[in-house]
């Protein structure tokens, strides 16, 4: 009995096996994509409905995601669930992310996201390419 005491693992991510995506692997792409954006913890908080304090958490890996939180930050950094599964070490070709340069280009992009009629959205996209042929 103390043999097996002494094999198992001390953590839950030693048990892992490496082709595993880890929490805080995840907690790290939800982070770089938050930046992205140019959103705080504060303002995805708000949108997932949850304290930014958990936001921060999710982010170092600290806090496990449930599903239907994965899914709400999904939606709020406008991404498929499946983005959190791909990571670096894949031997897949990822499509690398749009630096964006300006605080204005992340704030168009954010108001963008949070327009929900179609409509809008086309009438948007009209006015900014009529803007860019000036």
């Amino acid at each position: 009995m103390d043999e097996v005491l002494q094999t198992r693992p001390l953590c839950y991510d030693a048990a892992m096996p490496a082709d595993i995506i880890t929490t805080r692997e995840i907690g790290e792409a939800i982070r770089r994509r938050r930046k992205e954006l140019g959103l705080s913890q504060e303002q995805l908080s708000e949108k997932v409905g949850v304290s930014y304090q958990q936001i921060q958490r999710y982010e170092n890996g600290s806090s496990m995601l449930n599903v239907e939180n994965l899914q709400r930050i999904a939606r709020a950094l406008s991404l498929p669930v499946t983005a959190f599964f791909e990571t670096p070490r894949a031997n897949v070709a990822a499509e690398p992310a749009m630096p964006y340069e300006s605080k204005e280009e992340k704030t168009l992009l954010r108001n963008f996201r949070d327009l929900t009629a179609g409509t809008d959205k086309k009438l948007a996209i009209t006015i900014v390419r009529r803007l860019a042929k000036k």
